[in-house]
């Protein structure tokens, strides 16, 4: 960086430029996207979708990791968020076999399997259905669930228009199932108990008079 009050001329700033790698590229300013190793598609193609949703994902997970945790599951998340690069890449990719991006297969599935017994041996078995929340962490490990759910729903979606592997999807699956275990796992370690769901009563709540919705004491 340039020292205060000092001039920066235009034939500076153009070696930093040809120096470094710029974030904006102006390809995009018209609304569409390069894949790799294909052609430009729209930016709400969806492929794009597919690996959007896998991006927010995580993104997300690394949110959850700014929050307090045990090292054992940090360094899990870690190699999860890793493996979802590798996953983004695939699906950014109309022929991953041919550019090298086809990773992810039946040992990471088998793995992620595999946490989820360990995971689930310490904690007491599920009784009934939970409500997403608890400590910070548990809360963004179940939104991080609901996130890799989409994700997923997007992954089908474009399975049905273009070859993705049924890796891919069976991996996003357990994977969901894994974060709802690790959701239950995080509270169990800050000291908090899974809040079940307790069943609204059939009948409706009191509408306040003068409202638009049913009046009092009607039906669902």
């Amino acid at each position: 960086m340039p020292r205060p009050g000092r001039r920066v001329s235009a034939a500076n700033v153009q070696k930093v430029c040809e120096l470094s790698v710029k974030i904006y590229t102006k390809t995009g300013d018209d609304g569409d996207t390069g894949l790799f190793g294909g052609p430009r598609v729209s930016k709400d193609d969806p492929r794009i979708e597919a690996y959007g949703a896998v991006d927010e994902l995580n993104a997300l997970l690394g949110l959850a990791r700014t929050e307090p945790m045990s090292a054992q599951l940090d360094v899990l998340l870690a190699r999860v968020q890793n493996e979802l690069f590798d996953l983004g890449a695939e699906l950014a990719t109309p022929d991953p076999t041919a550019k090298g991006t086809a990773t992810l297969g039946e040992s990471h599935i088998a793995t992620l399997e595999v946490t989820i017994d360990i995971y689930e041996e310490q904690l007491e078995p599920l009784k009934q259905f939970i409500l997403p929340g608890g400590c910070p962490a548990a809360a963004l490990l179940h939104l991080s669930r609901t996130v890799c759910r989409r994700a997923e729903r997007r992954m089908v979606t474009l399975s049905r228009l273009a070859p993705v592997r049924n890796e891919l999807i069976v991996y996003v699956n357990r994977l969901s199932d894994l974060l709802f275990v690790l959701a239950r796992a995080a509270n169990h370690l800050a000291g908090e108990r899974d809040v079940p769901w307790q069943k609204s009563a059939h009948a409706s709540p009191h509408i306040p008079a003068g409202s638009s919705g049913p009046s009092e004491g009607t039906g669902p």
